[in-house]
């Protein structure tokens, strides 16, 4: 079983999440933890750098489904950094391209906050 670890870096008023490894049913609490604390936070900004995430299953976009609204309704987003290209294959074939804003590069997503 691959190793998960979550990782969050606050930058002014976004927050950047890192996700390393498996992203799946056994690891997702995890990750819904960091979003549930941002979002108690009101820290709703948000960044989801997916570089060095190997895998994810539908536990795990489960996860963004389920803080999306919220989140929105918050008058905040969740936006997707540097999948590979296998982990962005997912989200398109899922239609998360259409929900959700996909960067090549960290930078572009979280200047992306600074513009709107």
């Amino acid at each position: 079983m691959s190793q998960f670890h979550v990782k969050r870096k606050d930058v002014n008023n976004v927050s950047i999440v890192y996700l390393k490894g498996y992203l799946d049913a056994h690891t997702a609490p995890e990750f819904e933890k960091t979003l549930q604390e941002l979002v108690d936070e009101n820290r709703v900004k948000i960044v989801v750098n997916l570089s060095e995430l190997s895998y994810i299953s539908s536990a795990g976009l489960g996860v963004f489904m389920g803080f999306i609204e919220d989140i929105r309704n918050k008058k905040g987003d969740i936006k997707i950094a540097e999948p590979s290209e296998k982990v962005f294959r997912v989200f398109d074939l899922l239609g998360f391209t259409v929900l959700y804003e996909i960067f090549h590069k960290e930078e572009e997503a979280v200047s992306k906050y600074s513009k709107s």
